[in-house]
């Protein structure tokens, strides 16, 4: 099943053809700062299946990693709708906030745990990856 949603104020829509059966929790500090809470939530398409309309913005940072982060966002209300990264290679990150659905489908993988907040807990059974995937915390 297709999704799709818009922003807070409708200008921006996203849609995406692909169907997700799980989502991935980032606590990354970008993600922070871009979903103005913990964490984000994101679903992991080919950019093929993804159209985003409406008063998009693009703003273009270096990640810890020197790769930079494009990030998509209405430029009237500020929801953060998606970004892409070389590290994703043909697919992007769509943020499922505005997406109908995702509230009830699970988290299979929790990125940058390095950087979760303490009063939050691991997602039972979600994946977890210190940075990106095969990554592992550093030896004490």
């Amino acid at each position: 099943m297709p999704h799709s949603g818009s922003c807070l104020c409708g200008q921006t829509k996203v849609s995406v053809k692909s169907t997700h059966e799980d989502q991935i929790i980032c606590h990354c500090d970008d993600c922070k700062l871009t979903s103005g809470s913990a964490f984000s939530t994101n679903i992991l398409p080919k950019q093929a299946d993804v159209e985003i309309t409406g008063a998009v913005k693009q703003y273009d940072s270096k990640a810890a990693s020197g790769n930079t982060v494009s990030r998509l966002f209405c430029g009237n209300c500020g929801y953060a709708v998606a970004h892409k990264s070389v590290v994703f290679g043909d697919a992007m990150a769509v943020q499922t906030g505005a997406l109908s659905g995702f509230a009830k489908l699970p988290v299979s993988t929790e990125l940058f745990t390095k950087s979760r907040w303490t009063g939050i807990a691991p997602t039972a059974g979600a994946a977890q990856a210190w940075t990106m995937p095969g990554t592992e915390p550093p030896k004490v």
